[in-house]
């Protein structure tokens, strides 16, 4: 196993049981007790955990884990809303799209739904379920879908995105720190979110007000991949200097 998928594990563990035991992961892992105390202060860095005699503990209110995808749709539904009509802008006569799983990107779509002169590539199995009956061509990347986020990844998903060039990649974040970049909680979504922007002219961030200053488990995105953030409040003047200094286009 790789160092990285054992933390990976491990940070999973954290945000199932709260609680870490250096003894029990050393165990589990077959690796020695000074090896998990690296994996725990890496954890510590980005925000995880806290560090404890013996183990360490959950920061809940710093992970911004995994949430499922049915609660992320239920929440800031006005601030996706508002995102959502800023966004649309972009789309100009025959655009071709790449769309990650977010539920931000779903009220993008759903409101251009009637529109024919669209192309759609995505991986996420909501836009697939929602707009099956609409007028866009959706093209779904395939993969192992995982339920918790109702997205495909995996080999599959990525060599599908790859075959594309387009014109927008619409893309989200589950944080932003002005020092680590552009994060996310999931590796296996965040390397999918990166080829998305790879195949894309322009990489759109779209983003509400509680990610500022979120520290997460992924690097997702340095600050030049990114061509423009949409977001529902202006940012704070630090962020705006920092967004300014990539040349990055913040729209509110």
């Amino acid at each position: 196993m790789l160092p990285i998928e054992r933390l990976e594990i491990i940070k999973q563990i954290a945000i199932t049981e709260k609680k870490l035991y250096v003894s029990k992961l050393s165990e589990k892992f077959q690796v020695t007790e000074e090896t998990i105390r690296r994996d725990l202060e890496k954890l510590e860095s980005q925000g995880i955990v806290t560090r404890s005699y013996g183990g360490a503990t959950l920061n809940a209110e710093k992970t911004n884990e995994d949430i499922p995808f049915y609660k992320r749709s239920k929440t800031n539904i006005e601030d996706k809303k508002y995102i959502a009509a800023k966004a649309i802008e972009f789309i100009k006569e025959g655009s071709t799209i790449v769309a990650d799983c977010s539920s931000t990107v779903l009220e993008i779509l759903k409101s251009i739904r009637d529109r024919n002169d669209v192309t759609v590539i995505t991986n996420s199995v909501e836009v697939i379920q929602e707009l099956n009956q609409s007028d866009l061509h959706i093209i779904s990347t395939g993969g192992a879908i995982k339920q918790s986020s109702l997205s495909m990844q995996g080999p599959i998903t990525q060599s599908t995105i790859m075959k594309y060039n387009v014109d927008i990649a619409f893309v989200s974040c589950k944080g932003m720190d002005i020092k680590k970049g552009i994060l996310d909680s999931n590796e296996a979504e965040a390397e999918i979110k990166r080829t998305m922007i790879k195949q894309a002219s322009k990489a759109i961030l779209l983003i509400d007000h509680s990610k500022y200053d979120k520290t997460c488990f992924v690097k997702l995105f340095d600050y030049e991949n990114i061509d423009y953030v949409i977001t529902d409040k202006q940012p704070r003047e630090e962020w705006l200097d920092l967004l300014h200094s990539y040349n990055i286009e913040i729209i509110y």
